[in-house]
């Protein structure tokens, strides 16, 4: 069996999500620098104080210690503790530097149990219940490391630099990737995504239209009182929340733009005869333009003052993710298309179906901002089920043409 589809089974077993990656990023780093790729983990490479979302305390340290016992590299362990599971691999050459992209994080998802759902039918459905990788990131790490492997048996010219991030989901770590400055000095840029709906054998070098998002917790703080001897004493802290997502539902599009709001969850409260005094809402809005998703948040934020005043609480808001836009360029999907004719992919139009985010943008900018170029590449694989969904599997003959695809991507850029 290939290298990418074991190192994809083995992932999808032991799912981790974002920022609590320790068994992932340890074994990818450990595999690396046994490899003889120059490897740094941890702080040294994701900025902590550009982190959005990282788990408690008490969560980090479960993850971390599950890790120890469940195959995790002793030797990079240590750096990651505290949610700093960023690992960047470099193989050095004498030509440019290409930069690759592989987010290593899952879903807070239960996977089906189903005797058709091939991970389950092949014995690698997910040992932790309440964890899935539910996007494909697994297979995107089976592919870096096999792509790793190629090129240390048969060097390229170039200089390549494997950024393996933590948090993709929500758009939590990218930013933090991106602040730490380990791709300053790349001058091509390619982040791919398996699926979206593309058909197996086929690549759409530049996926383009990824919408910026904000998302926001939101706290309601109320006082709590007897709902039947002394409800004027309450102060309804679940009331306030569910004006909140009221209010959101309305929120006033923006006309010429695609824009989404929704309310993903509101939490508050114990039984029916007290006055909750404490109610969670969590929020996110998204646009086609970082202006645009930027004045979304600026309302959004608005309205939940406005409905905390209204029922005489206080809220705070935090902003847990934030994903920008970027827009690929035209040399580098170029790059993809001729890469992808080399492997013997299909190319292929637009996505069908819309598009969501990805915080690769924020990778992305960055190099720009550098003077490089950058692309985000769907690499097509039929699925069985929908992203973010308890049935998502996709297609493992994808692995070896995604990996041909990378390859020739490094080879040319060094010719």
């Amino acid at each position: 069996m290939r290298t990418a589809v074991l190192w994809r089974r083995d992932l999808h077993a032991h799912p981790e999500v974002g920022f609590t990656e320790f068994r992932t990023a340890s074994r990818v780093a450990g595999h690396l620098a046994d490899l003889g790729w120059d490897v740094v983990a941890g702080p040294d490479a994701i900025a902590s104080d550009q982190r959005l979302g990282v788990p408690p305390a008490a969560e980090l340290d479960a993850a971390y210690a599950r890790a120890e016992a469940e195959g995790g590299d002793p030797r990079f362990l240590p750096a990651l503790r505290g949610g700093h599971t960023a690992v960047v691999a470099t193989l050095h050459g004498s030509g440019p530097v290409v930069g690759l992209r592989a987010d290593l994080d899952a879903l807070p998802i239960v996977e089906t149990s189903a005797a058709e759902h091939h991970p389950v039918s092949e014995g690698f459905a997910s040992r932790w219940s309440g964890e899935m990788h539910a996007c494909g990131h697994d297979g995107h790490v089976g592919i870096a490391v096999e792509l790793a492997e190629r090129l240390t048996a048969s060097p390229p010219a170039a200089t390549v630099r494997l950024v393996f991030q933590p948090a993709e989901e929500g758009g939590r770590g990218g930013r933090a990737v991106a602040a730490s400055g380990v791709l300053d000095d790349v001058d091509l840029f390619v982040a791919v995504h398996l699926g979206l709906g593309l058909p197996t054998g086929t690549v759409l070098p530049s996926v383009d239209g990824l919408l910026a998002n904000s998302k926001l917790r939101a706290l309601f703080h109320g006082r709590a009182a007897h709902a039947a001897l002394a409800p004027q004493d309450g102060r309804n802290a679940l009331l306030g929340a569910a004006s909140a997502a009221l209010a959101l539902a309305g929120l006033t599009r923006v006309a010429g733009h695609d824009t989404r709001v929704s309310v993903g969850r509101i939490s508050g409260g114990t039984v029916p005869n007290v006055v909750p005094d404490l109610a969670e809402l969590l929020l996110e809005t998204r646009a086609d333009d970082g202006a645009v998703n930027a004045d979304l948040e600026a309302r959004a934020r608005a309205m939940l003052e406005g409905a905390a005043a209204m029922h005489g609480l206080t809220v705070d808001v935090e902003l847990i993710g934030s994903v920008t836009t970027a827009v690929a360029d035209a040399a580098a999907r170029a790059q993809v298309a001729a890469a992808a004719e080399d492997a013997g992919l299909r190319r292929t139009g637009p996505v069908d179906g819309g598009i969501a985010s990805d915080d690769a943008t924020a990778l992305m900018r960055r190099v720009q901002a550098h003077g490089g170029i950058a692309t985000y590449a769907g690499v097509g694989a039929d699925l069985a089920g929908p992203h973010h969904t308890p049935r998502f599997d996709f297609d493992e003959a994808a692995l070896p043409g995604a990996v041909d695809l990378l390859e020739h991507v490094v080879r040319r850029a060094g010719t």
